[in-house]
């Protein structure tokens, strides 16, 4: 896979996680070394065999745990996985210090292709939703389905409550935030965190918000947490500037997998005037509103995603069945 990106390749810390993250009942995280790149991977036993692979991508900042809610209400319909990308949740910095689109989409690439899970059913959220949307465009080989909550796509204007994350893309920008809020604690850089991506934080449970605290606590242990947000922003915004055949906005044109989309009217990071968009850029597209989430819908309403994945594996299964039956 080609690209006119040019990642910056200085090496980051490479330094194991003190102590792993949250593993929820009925899930299992293991580690899966490819050349580069070291992942860990959170499954749930799918409750019948034979069920078709799922993957799950997170976005900037996020990790497996992200989608723990809705692989648990998915488990009778698909045999589902979701990576730590390189730098999140329980894997470490890859060894070529590529943190791009394009990077992370090989990475996807090289997992599946080293399974041979594919064809999967592809689902990402924000900075994973370019990253899968990439995938789709270049291997349609590997994608039955695609689903994007919230996906990081080129805007133009974007919205005032975005750009903070953006200038973390700027030098020096992550160190004096790090500096500046060096006496926040865990707890109030959740609050902030929760305020930013849900649509009601109040949504969240004290349950919830305590594992969210732990694993806050946890990365800022990392001696690489800032430099990958840094690097993982400036790849976002690479990928806003490129055009041409690497434009997202023109792979999605080129995304041959029945696709849904999940935006909510609430999201502070990626405004919800780009549904339209998305729409009719992804050919064979449907569209989940959802009025009161924010950023992360796979989480503050996984019931509803949960029910719109199901749909939307229905109408592909009645469709291939179409196509497959004779005429005449």
């Amino acid at each position: 896979m080609s690209s006119t990106e040019s990642p910056d390749a200085r090496a980051v810390p490479v330094v194991p996680p003190g102590r792993p993250s949250w593993v929820g009942r009925g899930e299992d995280v293991r580690t899966v070394t490819l050349p580069g790149i070291t992942l860990a991977v959170r499954s749930r036993a799918p409750l019948q065999e034979g069920l078709p692979p799922a993957l799950y991508v997170h976005g900037l900042g996020g990790s497996s745990q992200n989608w723990s809610a809705l692989m648990e209400r998915l488990a009778g319909h698909v045999d589902g996985e979701a990576l730590d990308l390189p730098g999140f949740g329980d894997s470490p910095p890859p060894d070529d210090g590529d943190f791009s689109i394009t990077g992370y989409a090989r990475v996807v690439i090289r997992y599946l292709d080293a399974r041979r899970r594919g064809p999967v059913h592809l689902v990402g959220n924000s900075m994973g939703g370019a990253v899968v949307t990439r995938v789709a465009a270049v291997r349609p080989d590997l994608v039955r389905t695609l689903t994007l909550v919230s996906p990081a796509l080129p805007e133009l204007r974007p919205q005032r409550t975005a750009v903070p994350t953006g200038l973390l893309a700027v030098p020096g920008i992550a160190s004096l935030f790090a500096r500046a809020t060096r006496e926040w604690t865990a707890e109030r850089r959740t609050h902030e965190v929760l305020a930013l991506c849900y649509g009601d934080p109040g949504r969240v449970t004290p349950e919830e918000f305590g594992r969210a605290v732990a694993e806050f606590e946890r990365r800022l242990e990392l001696p690489y947490f800032w430099e990958v947000m840094t690097r993982g922003a400036r790849g976002i915004v690479d990928a806003y500037t490129l055009g041409g055949q690497h434009s997202l906005w023109r792979q999605a044109e080129k995304v041959l997998a029945p696709t849904l989309l999940v935006y909510g009217k609430r999201d502070q990071l990626v405004s919800f005037r780009m549904a339209a968009r998305a729409s009719k850029s992804f050919r064979d597209s449907r569209l989940l509103t959802l009025l009161e989430s924010g950023h992360v819908a796979m989480m503050e309403d996984p019931d509803a995603v949960a029910l719109a994945f199901r749909d939307l594996l229905t109408d592909t299964a009645a469709t291939a069945e179409r196509s497959a039956t004779p005429r005449g």
